[in-house]
């Protein structure tokens, strides 16, 4: 597989993460396209085993939707622009702390904006929890589960 076609995967997988921060966009199914656009054209057993475990991964992911709270945005209070900045912060803090930077991140960017559009600590907190209850737990296990298939496939490509 050509560079040109590694950094289109690489996009194509980005604009997944993103998406699963927009409501109606369908991000995992668009992660898990450029991992199988990646595997049917790299053909190598690592590129089948990262299909594979993506695949395993986004039908648990997709079984455990009906447990979580549903997404209900509009009770939490927070302007999107907070969920947005909660999203890109999880995504930059997977990659500058692997894994539990996703955690991190989201529920930090969260609480910074919150920080600032209310000005004080202990509104910020509870604007947090008031979030992670209306949204944030559905979107944080998207999120974190996309964030492992493309992390998954980042170290394949890394380490093959």
């Amino acid at each position: 597989m050509g560079v040109w076609q590694l950094v289109a995967v690489g996009l194509v997988m980005f604009l997944g993460l993103v998406g699963v921060l927009v409501p109606g966009v369908p991000g995992q199914a668009i992660v898990w396209a450029a991992v199988l656009w990646w595997a049917l054209t790299d053909m190598t057993p690592a590129a089948w085993g990262v299909l594979i475990g993506a695949t395993a991964l986004l039908l648990v992911n997709q079984a455990l939707k009906p447990l979580l709270p549903p997404r209900r945005p509009h009770e939490s209070g927070a302007p999107r622009k907070t969920l947005m900045l909660g999203g890109i912060g999880g995504i930059v803090g997977f990659f500058v702390v692997p894994v539990v930077g996703g955690i991190i991140g989201y529920v930090g960017a969260i609480y910074g904006a919150e920080r600032l559009r209310l000005g004080s600590s202990g509104a910020g907190w509870t604007s947090v929890r008031s979030v992670m209850r209306a949204t944030g737990y559905a979107v944080l296990v998207e999120l974190f589960a996309c964030l492992l298939v493309t992390g998954a496939w980042l170290g394949t490509l890394i380490w093959s």
